[in-house]
C-alpha cells in the first residue's frame, strides 16, 4: 500500500517536472528562433532561470525515472523471493 502511494507521488511529480522542461525547450527554442530575427522573446529571462530552475528540474527528472525504476525492479524481486518459498 506504502509502494503504490509512493509511486503514485512520484509519478505525478514527474509529469509535471515533464510539463516544466517541455515548457522551458519550447520557450528557449522560440526565443533563441526570436533572438536570431530581432524580436524579443525573453531569452535573457530564460537564460536566468536557467540555472535556478530548469536544470534543477533536468535533473529531478531523470532522477525520478531511475529512482522510479529501481523501486519496481526491487518490488519485482521482492514477489520473486516471496513467490519461491
Amino acid at each position: 500500500m506504502m509502494k503504490e502511494t509512493l509511486l503514485t507521488w512520484l509519478n505525478r511529480l514527474l509529469m509535471a517536472d515533464v510539463f516544466l522542461v517541455f515548457f522551458g525547450f519550447f520557450w528557449f527554442a522560440a526565443a533563441v528562433i526570436g533572438k536570431s530575427v530581432g524580436i524579443s522573446l525573453g531569452f535573457d529571462l530564460w537564460y536566468q532561470l536557467w540555472q535556478p530552475l530548469f536544470n534543477p528540474a533536468i535533473a529531478i527528472l531523470f532522477l525520478g525515472a531511475i529512482l522510479s525504476w529501481l523501486i519496481n525492479k526491487i518490488s519485482q524481486t521482492l514477489d520473486k523471493s516471496q513467490s519461491n518459498p
